[in-house]
């Protein structure tokens, strides 16, 4: 990965699950409403900050999950703004952080060239489904020469290309958060995305792998639809 220079505008994405409180849903219809309202408010404002914010929902599909948010935005500080003014208002204030991954875009150091399946996440019309996950590779991976790292990488590569459809992008956490890395996969297909990690699983870059748990996996949905959902509408 080639450093950039200081002062470069930098690009730090978030993938935040956020759980509601069960207690919420015993609340009148009106007070709901009212908190939902308050919600998409503190959206709106994250939005006039600069923060940019594709929401899914989780509900029923993992534990103490109901909202997932990716986030991008120039700073971390701005991040922390918007989950601040979230947080305070309506809706906010019953929901909890189950997990957040954090991670900053930058130049792969295997890839000279990102097609359009990569780095993608940003553009375009939105799939379906996000699947996002932390991951962290081994000591020994870092510790083998640029030449034997690439070559196990370009069969890993290789894998991706037979799946077109599915758009990927890898944000680094070094320094950031616990793992080295936030992956992200967009898709229509989840029967084509799960062949896509089993045979992925059969390549020789498995071997470096130390963790890639939780996955987590959302529905893109617009906030009105999950409000709906949730029962805020």
């Amino acid at each position: 990965m080639t450093p950039e220079a200081p002062g470069e505008p930098q690009t730090y994405v978030q993938a935040l699950a956020l759980g509601l409180d069960p207690v919420w849903r015993r609340r009148t219809d009106e007070e709901r409403h009212e908190d939902g309202c308050r919600f998409l408010e503190a959206e709106a404002t994250a939005a006039v900050a600069g923060i940019r914010t594709i929401p899914y929902s989780t509900i029923g599909l993992e534990p103490g999950v109901d909202v997932l948010l990716w986030r991008m935005a120039p700073s971390i500080e701005q991040l922390e703004r918007a989950a601040a003014g979230l947080f305070r208002v309506g809706l906010g204030r019953w929901l909890s952080v189950t997990h957040s991954f954090m991670g900053r875009i930058g130049p792969s150091q295997y890839v000279r060239k990102p097609t359009a399946q990569e780095q993608s996440l940003f553009d375009g019309d939105r799939a379906r489904y996000l699947i996002v996950y932390p991951f962290t590779k081994t000591a020994e991976w870092y510790l083998l020469p640029k030449e034997a790292r690439q070559g196990v990488m370009n069969e890993h590569m290789r894998v991706g290309h037979d799946y077109p459809s599915i758009r990927q992008m890898l944000a680094y956490s070094f320094g950031l958060d616990s793992q080295d890395f936030l992956v992200a996969y967009e898709t229509d297909d989840l029967v084509a995305f799960g062949d896509l990690v089993r045979a992925l699983r059969g390549t020789e870059s498995r071997r470096s792998t130390v963790d890639d748990t939780p996955i987590l996996l959302g529905v893109h949905r617009s906030l009105d639809e999950i409000l709906s959902l949730l029962g805020a509408d």
